[in-house]
């Protein structure tokens, strides 16, 4: 995520009402560690010596961030089972979603080479679309 996309998050999310600051903590540090967690699968522990916070105050903001992120979605996503009327935002002709995922697989050993990620876990690759019925219309595993 680029420096202007995160300002733009964090003033969407303080405009619109959804995240406050705390005494100690800015939108900005709980947004960022919020993101840190997501992209990099990291630990609290480990964050609370990159941050320099307590594992109390990195889980307590991360839900902050969270809860915040859930009720936005009314907000910029369409959601077809309801019948109320929402500013759907970036997505207003959105068809569908498409994502990946590792998933962690057991395999012989002779084959851990090939299931090996950047990481060095044994996992596989799987690519799944959805429609907007939130139903799954295509899945590519491998």
């Amino acid at each position: 995520m680029n420096k202007s996309a995160f300002l733009s998050l964090c003033k969407v999310l303080v405009d619109g009402g959804f995240l406050i600051e705390t005494q100690n903590v800015s939108v900005k540090e709980s947004v960022s560690l919020f993101l840190h967690v997501l992209a990099h699968n990291t630990k609290f522990r480990v964050l609370g010596g990159t941050y320099i916070r307590s594992i109390d105050t990195i889980s307590r903001h991360f839900n902050l961030v969270l809860r915040a992120i859930l009720k936005m979605t009314s907000t910029y996503i369409k959601c077809p089972e309801t019948s109320q009327t929402h500013r759907w935002g970036y997505f207003t002709d959105c068809v569908g979603a498409i994502d990946g995922t590792h998933i962690y697989v057991t395999v012989p050993r002779s084959e851990q080479g090939r299931y090996r990620n950047r990481k060095q876990a044994i996992t596989t690759n799987v690519l799944g679309v959805c429609d907007a019925d939130k139903k799954f219309v295509y899945v590519l595993p491998g």
